[in-house]
């Protein structure tokens, strides 16, 4: 675990920044997709070093890029994905019952995409508001009739919010908090939406997940922060902020949802789930920088078993496809020096990313269909977390023999 530069500080405590977790080397930034004429020009690649303070040991990185050039006009929307449509329904679904959420209740929802959330609440008549600030990724959720703000979220966006009357009985956010640069302006913000007696619930890819199963492509420049329960419980608690209820999901290979609510709220009691997963981590050495030193020679590892397979592929003749282009892919072949003479092409069901090209690595994207037209002899699936959506939707690649490869945390082969 080497040193980091003397001028970089946490963005949680303010501590001076002094080991690194792991580097991944110079990379694009992995959400921005080429277009055809992209490709006679020179691409931007940034450092992709990540940190952990030595205080409060919370893993992050710093910011290389403007949240304004990374977010305002974005790639990703997330109603694409069946599973995690129906993940979305069923938690809002059981937040509704918990809660007993109804009509005379506000719900907002906080970098709210394309509406795959608010659009449950809002079928069973809950007032919904969404604040999202790529402008692309809104207008498909107003299209959808979800009312949404176009602003990046924090102290002074919550505050002209409440100014004006809004304040959140339920306040979310999916996978947002790893997108914060500013992260104690955001949680701020929360604290100032937030009604008296409303509850926050917000979902993270849990630090614990990432570091047990080398989830090392989970890292890329738009995810700022990668979170121990421990290390988001400091912060919330920061701002007036008390977590009092926190479950284990199973997205994005293993996610948290945590519950807050303001610290003068006595009407939720701190449930045992939190104290639980505080003694774990705390077992499993998240608490101390000793369980962090070795994470970098584990991804090294990791690298060297997929280029393996990817060299004896094709020393035997073998054609190797991508199915899907998430950033996180793009982290894995860009770290990994994977270009066309491993992977031919990749494929993806979203419209905005077919015609464009992986950034980095310039791997064209095609529809799905394009497997069926070329039958490759294995099919990598980038996108690992929804491995068996994809191996069910796409079950005639075995009519060919093809098989499908995950590379994370190892590499393995599905017959």
């Amino acid at each position: 675990m080497v040193g980091a530069p003397a001028a970089l500080a946490c963005r949680s405590c303010g501590a001076p920044l002094s080991h690194t977790f792991v580097d991944l080397g110079a990379q694009p930034l992995a959400n921005s997709y080429l277009e055809p004429g992209d490709l006679r020009r020179p691409e931007r690649f940034y450092p992709l070093c990540v940190y952990v303070c030595g205080e409060c040991f919370l893993v992050q990185l710093p910011e290389e890029e403007r949240p304004e050039e990374i977010f305002s006009d974005y790639a990703y929307f997330s109603s694409y994905s069946e599973s995690w449509l129906r993940h979305a329904r069923e938690s809002a679904e059981a937040v509704i019952e918990r809660f007993r959420l109804g009509p005379s209740h506000q719900v907002v929802e906080v970098a709210s995409n394309d509406g795959y959330l608010l659009r449950w609440f809002k079928g069973r008549g809950i007032p919904v508001l969404g604040i999202e600030p790529a402008r692309n990724v809104a207008e498909a959720a107003e299209a959808a009739g979800i009312p949404t703000l176009v602003k990046f979220f924090g102290a002074q966006t919550a505050r002209e919010l409440a100014d004006s009357g809004t304040r959140a009985d339920l306040l979310a956010g999916n996978n947002v908090l790893a997108h914060v640069p500013d992260l104690n302006d955001f949680v701020a913000g929360l604290q100032i939406l937030l009604a008296p007696t409303g509850v926050l619930t917000m979902e993270f890819p849990h630090l614990l997940r990432l570091m047990a199963e080398d989830q090392f492509d989970t890292i890329y420049h738009e995810h700022y922060s990668y979170f121990s329960f421990a290390a988001v419980r400091r912060v919330f608690s920061a701002h007036g902020l008390t977590l009092f209820d926190v479950e284990e999901i199973p997205t994005h290979g293993g996610s948290l949802r945590i519950y807050g609510r303001h610290d003068v709220d006595p009407t939720k009691p701190v449930g045992d789930r939190v104290r639980d997963l505080l003694a774990r981590e705390e077992a499993a050495g998240l608490h101390g920088l000793d369980a962090y030193r070795d994470f970098d020679d584990r991804v090294k590892r990791v690298k060297r078993g997929f280029l393996r397979f990817l060299i004896q592929a094709k020393e035997e003749g073998k054609t190797v496809a991508g199915y899907g282009a998430p950033a996180k892919g793009n982290t894995l072949l860009n770290y990994c020096g994977v270009r066309t003479d491993f992977v031919d092409y990749t494929v993806d069901r979203s419209p905005h990313k077919q015609g464009r090209y992986l950034p980095g690595t310039r791997i064209p994207i095609h529809g799905p269909d394009r497997l069926r037209e070329t039958r490759p002899d294995y099919v990598l699936i980038l996108p690992w977390n929804l491995k068996e959506e994809i191996m069910e939707q796409m079950a005639d690649v075995r009519s060919w023999g093809g098989k499908f490869v995950v590379a994370i945390p190892e590499v393995r082969i599905f017959e």
